[in-house]
């Protein structure tokens, strides 16, 4: 959660379901291969192709960190470099870790609790880190892994959803997560934040949907709600999608169906039943959301007004000011998708990409929007299949939107994301 505060349709007949959910060509799988040789022996070369560049984004990105490490002293002793894990261990994530290691309600030092809103993170991420916490003992270590394999898994799944129903499948599949992966906010899936444990449930979970298999759909966008609210927007998407499947369900098969799309709700209603128990507030999490980053409501136009103002009237030093300019930038591209959608009637997505925006932009002011469009697989898709049919938009995005990444991965590692 970016902050500004310092602490924070488908034809008729449809293909078998694996014809959607995996590459068509061919897997390799020599004999004699084992452990995870022979995972990655039987993925497709489509799939392998996309984690061979998620590798070396990722590769990127950590010596991103390694040099503002150098160039970003800690304390007073300007000659010592910072720590590498140390670039890592920002804002949010000190939530994280606080809530995997002392729980929501447990004091830990350091921290007033007046001032405390932990209650604001769902528990999904911590409590994962928790667990992985037990055999790797260092924490940001812990969390960078969880971010690791989790954006694999994330990765794969885009890839898959981009080339569905499409002869250039493969290509498709890589573009799209070429321009997830070299996105402005792409660092927040290398640390140790919540993006790519979302995305490795929602992706998989709208692969699912597809594929009609709502069970499974169901299942995984309620793994998503553990992490973020966004999974009760994707579950309200998957809806809409059982709705208007044109796969011959209807009457009672929908009526089957379509409780699968509740399922989301039970984290979020099981978290706000234990917030009560603990706190007597039922809207517990809003208020924390409230009290530490002012998302009370809000008109949109009082949001924009106010975060206009405070990008270009100087009423915030340059750095603060340079974000408000990246929530502006990053609310009118959700826009411009929003309209996209709703004028090519992809309703399911549409609803996904209305709720984003609306949660985003009825607070006092944007906040955490450049974060969210990691989570808007309908633009990294939608851009793939743009870029297939006019080759000037990929050379555009990697000449003028990619550079924003490194900027933004300096701020971030270098301690000066809250401006």
């Amino acid at each position: 959660m970016t902050t500004t505060l310092p602490l924070d349709k488908q034809p008729a007949t449809r293909p078998a379901p694996h014809a959607l959910a995996r590459d068509p060509s061919p897997a390799r799988n020599p004999t004699g291969a084992s452990g995870p040789r022979r995972l990655l022996d039987r993925l497709p070369p489509t799939d392998l192709g996309v984690l061979r560049l998620y590798l070396f984004t990722r590769l990127g990105l950590w010596l991103v960190a390694y040099c503002t490490a150098w160039l970003s002293p800690a304390g007073s002793d300007t000659r010592a470099p910072a720590s590498w894990l140390s670039r890592w261990e920002q804002w949010d994530w000190v939530h994280y870790q606080h809530i995997a290691q002392y729980g929501y309600f447990g004091p830990f030092p350091g921290i007033d609790p007046a001032s405390d809103n932990r209650v604001a993170f769902f528990p999904g991420f911590p409590l994962l880190l928790r667990a992985v916490h037990t055999l790797i003992t260092d924490w940001a270590v812990a969390g960078l892994l969880i971010s690791l394999v989790s954006g694999a898994v994330a990765v794969v799944a885009l890839g898959r959803i981009a080339g569905l129903d499409r002869p250039d499948s493969a290509l498709a599949g890589r573009r799209a997560t070429s321009f997830l992966l070299l996105s402005p906010a792409a660092v927040f899936l290398a640390a140790g934040y919540t993006e790519s444990l979302f995305l490795a449930f929602a992706l998989p979970a709208w692969l699912a949907a597809k594929n009609r298999d709502w069970p499974v759909a169901g299942v995984l966008a309620a793994l998503a709600t553990t992490t973020r609210i966004s999974g009760l927007f994707l579950a309200a998407a998957i809806a809409v999608e059982c709705v208007l499947a044109r796969d011959g369900h209807r009457g009672r098969g929908l009526w089957r169906s379509l409780p699968w799309c509740a399922v989301p709700a039970v984290p979020a209603a099981a978290y706000t039943a234990y917030l009560r128990v603990n706190t007597g507030d039922w809207m517990a999490w809003k208020h924390a959301e409230e009290r530490g980053w002012y998302r009370d409501f809000h008109t949109p136009a009082e949001a924009f007004d106010n975060t206009w103002r405070n990008a270009f009237d100087h009423l915030q030093s340059p750095g603060y000011a340079w974000e408000f300019q990246l929530e502006l930038a990053a609310m009118a591209a959700g826009v411009l998708l929003l309209s996209f959608l709703l004028l090519r009637r992809r309703w399911p997505e549409a609803v996904y990409i209305g709720l984003s925006l609306w949660a985003l932009g009825t607070s006092y002011w944007y906040q955490s929007v450049p974060r969210a469009t990691l989570l808007w697989w309908p633009l990294w898709t939608g851009l793939a299949h743009w870029s297939l049919r006019r080759t000037w938009v990929k050379e555009a995005y990697v000449g003028v939107v990619t550079p924003l990444m490194v900027v933004l991965a300096v701020t971030f590692t270098s301690g000066r994301w809250t401006g």
